[in-house]
Order: structure tokens, then C-alpha cells, then sequence
């Protein structure tokens, strides 16, 4: 069974039920980590609490986490969901990514986070060791398991992945 999730009545159930209505998510998240955000501090603050209680719901009933400290430059795409996507503290998503479900971005050192690029795409179940830097337009195919820094244009795949297509 379908459910279109573009009727708007649909997406407001599922996003009542779900804690989770992306627009507003990342639209609040957005000014809560501007340090030079207009909006008042208690309206901030407010979003602060809207947040941390749609991650909270997110992290006990799907396995999700994004970590407080994590910079996405662009709402990312999330074609299924939250489900089990797990985000270091200081890591960067650039622009553009998709993230499929259960995919894991480990939190780098204190000096380097881990680093996504613009359009990137990250397949289902993947995982990103902390602290590599992921080029601009890279595929990272599905359980891959990312150990090096990769460079733009490509595509990785395996366990450890390995360049399997550079563009």
C-alpha cells in the first residue's frame, strides 16, 4: 500500500504521529544554531525545546540521532525517514545529501569532525569512520564501510570501500 505522503492532511497525521514535521524541524534547528538569529531568545528557546523533544521521541522509537553539535549547510533529503540514522557531534553535511535509512556518521576528534560534501549520497546502512573528509557528489553504495578520505566525484562501495567509479 502507497500512502502519498504530498497530501497535506496525510502529512499532518504522519507528522503528529511521527514527532516529525521536516519542514519545521529544520526551519527551527536552523535559527537554535545561528548565533546571529533575529528571533528572540525565548522564541528560541522554545524551538530549542521543540527540537529536543521531536530527537528525543525520534531517538527512543527509531534509533535516531543527530548529534547537537552537527552542521547540515541544507535540510538533508531523507527519502525514508529518520529510521536509525545515526550523526556524530561534529560533523558537516553539505548541501543537497540524501541520507537513506540506518546509515552511521561517527563522531570525529575534537579537531576534525567528519566532513560530507555538497550531493552527496549516502546508501542504506553505511557507515562513515570519524574525522575523513567525503568529497562533492560522492555515492557511497549500501553497507559500505568508509575508512579514507574520499575525493570529489566518486563512487564507493565494500567493506572497507574502495573507489569503484571515479567521474
Amino acid at each position: 500500500m502507497n500512502i502519498n505522503t504530498e497530501n497535506k492532511f496525510v502529512y499532518f497525521v504522519m507528522s503528529t504521529i511521527q514527532h516529525y514535521n521536516k519542514e519545521k524541524y529544520w526551519k527551527r534547528r536552523a535559527e537554535v544554531i545561528n548565533s546571529n538569529s533575529k528571533v528572540p531568545k525565548i522564541i528560541r528557546m522554545l524551538y530549542l525545546l521543540y527540537i529536543k523533544r521531536c530527537d528525543a521521541y525520534n531517538c527512543a522509537s527509531m534509533g535516531t540521532d543527530f548529534g547537537k553539535g552537527a552542521v547540515f549547510l541544507t535540510p538533508p533529503n531523507l527519502p525514508h525517514h529518520l529510521n536509525g540514522i545515526i550523526i556524530g557531534h561534529n560533523a558537516v553535511i553539505g548541501k543537497n545529501c540524501t541520507i537513506f535509512q540506518q546509515v552511521t556518521i561517527e563522531q570525529g576528534n575534537s579537531r576534525q569532525g567528519t566532513i560530507i560534501g555538497d550531493n552527496c549520497l549516502l546508501g542504506k546502512g553505511c557507515f562513515i569512520k570519524g574525522g575523513i573528509k567525503i568529497g562533492n557528489n560522492v555515492k557511497v553504495g549500501a553497507n559500505a564501510v568508509v575508512t579514507h578520505d574520499v575525493p570529489d566525484n566518486c563512487t564507493v562501495a565494500g567493506v572497507p570501500a574502495v573507489i569503484i567509479k571515479k567521474e
